[in-house]
């Protein structure tokens, strides 16, 4: 079975209200904000290496490190083979900046958006910017509709029911 899919079991196959839920999403959290405090720390460093290594290297368990790394892998200027990956496979965290701070906060994880080091990263400006473009992304526009009465938006002078509205 892929490593991937263990994680989904572990993490999604138990009530996240219940006591244990909680424990695994606390437990996982904690260590990915660790985990991204490094990595913004030395943003033009490109870390790589196996699953297991990066297990190791950031003092996580394994499957937490699948978890993190299926978080991260859309906000990866080069996305890692994550479905089907074991511990042996090469992975790299090449990370696009403002991708990952756009999927912060796609994921409401003000925890990791909010994170000092962005400061250094990005302007206040460019995070605003980034995040209104995310919140607008999710809203729905309905167009006016077009009255009766109204002129026809074909252009033509003439009222909509007497115009296309008569179709």
């Amino acid at each position: 079975m892929a490593l991937l899919q263990d994680w989904r079991e572990y993490a999604y196959g138990v009530d996240i209200n219940s006591k244990a839920g909680q424990a695994i999403w606390a437990k996982y959290f904690n260590e990915e904000k660790a985990v991204y405090e490094q990595l913004l720390a030395n943003p033009g460093e490109v870390v790589s290496g196996t699953v297991k290594e990066l297990a190791e290297k950031y003092n996580m368990e394994l499957k937490y490190m699948v978890g993190f790394l299926d978080g991260i892998n859309e906000s990866l200027k080069t996305p890692n083979p994550i479905e089907d990956m074991d511990e042996n496979t090469q992975v790299s965290l090449d990370i696009d900046l403002e991708q990952l701070y756009y999927h912060m906060v796609e994921a409401k994880a003000d925890w990791l958006y909010e994170l000092p080091a962005w400061d250094e990263l990005l302007t206040p400006e460019r995070r605003k910017e980034l995040y209104m473009e995310q919140k607008k992304s999710g809203t729905i526009v309905k167009e006016k509709k077009v009255g009766r009465n109204d002129p026809c938006p074909c252009g033509s002078g003439k009222k909509y029911k007497f115009c296309c509205g008569r179709k």
